[in-house]
């Protein structure tokens, strides 16, 4: 397996190198937003220069999407649904999904929920959230949710997918339990130790995939432990990779 890119996902793919021959995993791009529109152009150059290269190669391509497309009125979280992107993220993301499947490349569009873990960039919402816990301050979007999945279960359930002999599929990897971030937060802060005052920083959209292809596709994943309270796991591991871990409080799930 070919993996371009060298960040947090393409590192914990690494394992997985000498696996699914004839496949490349563009494990590169523009991983958040806001970012300027050269950031967008460059990831589509890359894009089309990938996709260029497997239909030369006759490679299956695999593309990293975001679960950020869903959350517009009415939108079920499902991949073979119309959906209207509202932050231009996701529609930045659309439109290479687009661009991916018109060009008549082999591929598989993955879109991804929060994926969190051991050396992810500071940037990405779990890194964020323990700084501002430990600040003392955070501010909470009224309705915000998000699908966490701790990227040890992303390469497993990658690595499934790809067994499976899927093409062509848009699929969502995530847990399925789309926490609402109030109580992401609750959790955080038990096992922190800390208090912080929360801060309404107005209504936001839901980014809540659902996983009812991928657990056709990969039945087992419905057996992995994901479901209500997957997010506390999740978390509770993440924060067992920390540098020090040791500093952390232990208190009891709730």
């Amino acid at each position: 397996m070919e993996i371009i890119g060298g960040g947090f996902l393409a590192r914990h793919l690494r394992p997985l190198s000498g696996a699914h021959p004839g496949v490349t995993v563009l494990a590169a791009g523009v991983p958040r937003h806001p970012l300027p529109d050269s950031a967008h152009e460059r990831e589509r150059r890359l894009v089309e220069d990938t996709v260029e290269r497997c239909l030369a190669d006759g490679r299956q391509l695999v593309f990293f999407s975001t679960v950020s497309m869903y959350g517009a009125p009415g939108c079920r979280g499902l991949e073979d649904e119309p959906v209207a992107p509202l932050l231009p993220y996701g529609q930045h993301k659309l439109d290479l999904e687009t661009l991916v499947r018109d060009s008549g490349v082999h591929h598989l569009i993955l879109r991804l929920g929060y994926v969190l873990g051991p050396g992810e960039p500071e940037y990405r919402l779990l890194s964020v959230l323990v700084r501002r816990l430990r600040a003392g301050q955070v501010a909470v979007q009224e309705g915000a949710r998000r699908d966490l999945l701790h990227v040890d279960d992303f390469v497993g359930l990658f690595d499934r997918i790809l067994r499976t002999g899927a093409d062509n599929e848009t699929v969502n990897v995530a847990s399925g339990d789309c926490a609402a971030v109030t109580d992401i937060l609750d959790h955080m802060e038990l096992r922190l130790g800390t208090r912080a005052e929360r801060l309404a920083a107005g209504h936001t959209v839901s980014h809540c995939p659902s996983v009812a292809k991928l657990h056709r596709l990969v039945p087992e994943a419905a057996l992995r432990g994901f479901g209500p309270g997957y997010f506390r796991s999740a978390i509770d591991r993440y924060l067992a990779a920390q540098p020090n871990p040791a500093a952390l409080q232990a208190g009891p799930t709730p």
